[in-house]
Order: structure tokens, then C-alpha cells, then sequence
């Protein structure tokens, strides 16, 4: 009896450690000037599972918002968005002129170098939610993201 109580406890862990199945990729933040209050946070997110980011938060921030910019006739737009699907098995790419994280009311100047800790929460099909963290760095004002980084589905 009580091995078979040791392995329904092992299968259990197991199992909810196959819950976290979100993939973070290539994680950076625009450096600031002195008396900038805001920034931008970029990456690439892969879930196993259809998921999506609802919420991200950061203790350098007094918020932090997910946006999305796209043309709208010759003009692009920024707009907040409540949150951004995450398709099961696909990269979807937190980036310049696409979905990405606003880092608003920073309490501090953004050197590249620094490292920003970001909380990602996501929600699963079952509403089950996960928080994922973050050690995000800090890159200079011209960085360019890597080629390819634009490509994936967004």
C-alpha cells in the first residue's frame, strides 16, 4: 500500500510539473534616458499548450502593460490589450512594432547591463494560472533584436 501511495504522489508531482510548460526565449528591455519614465520588454514565448499571458508585473515598474501595435490605414497605433494568445507548440514574439510589454512609471533609470525582473502570469484552458519570472536584460537604446526574431507568428 504504501508504495503504491509513493508513486500516486511521484505521478502527481510529475504531473503538475508538466504544467509549467511555458518557454522563454531571447528576454531584453530597452535602456532609458535619465528622465524617461517608460520602456519596452521583448521576447519570445512557446507554450505547449494553448495558453495565454494575462498579466505581467515588475517591482522597477508601477505597472506593466501588454500592448499591441499594428497599421491602421498610413498611421500605426498602440493600444493595450487584455491579453495575448499563446497557440499550443507556436513562438509568439514579444516585439517591437507587434505584441509587447510596456514597462510604465519606472522607478528607476534602465542601464544596459541591469537585469529586470518580470513576472509573466499565464492563464491555461482550465483557468489554472502560472506565474513565470523573469531576469530580463538590459540592452542599449540602438539594439536591434536578433534576425529572425520578427518572423515568428504574433
Amino acid at each position: 500500500m504504501k508504495k503504491n501511495t509513493y508513486a500516486l504522489i511521484a505521478l502527481c508531482a510529475l504531473a503538475s510539473s508538466a504544467f509549467a510548460q511555458i518557454k522563454v526565449d531571447a528576454p531584453w528591455a530597452r535602456a532609458t534616458v535619465p528622465v524617461q519614465k517608460t520602456s519596452g520588454a521583448f521576447m519570445q514565448l512557446q507554450s505547449a499548450k494553448d495558453a495565454r499571458l494575462v498579466a505581467a508585473s515588475s517591482p522597477i515598474a508601477g505597472a506593466v502593460e501588454m500592448h499591441k501595435m499594428e497599421m491602421q490605414g498610413d498611421q500605426m497605433k498602440m493600444q493595450q490589450v487584455d491579453s495575448i494568445a499563446l497557440p499550443a507548440g507556436q513562438v509568439v514574439n514579444l516585439a517591437s512594432g507587434a505584441y509587447h510589454l510596456m514597462l510604465i512609471d519606472l522607478k528607476r533609470q534602465l542601464k544596459a547591463g541591469d537585469k529586470v525582473p518580470l513576472t509573466l502570469i499565464v492563464e491555461h484552458p482550465n483557468k489554472k494560472r502560472e506565474s513565470i519570472t523573469v531576469d530580463v536584460p538590459v540592452k542599449p537604446l540602438d539594439f536591434v533584436s536578433p534576425p529572425g526574431a520578427h518572423t515568428a507568428a504574433h
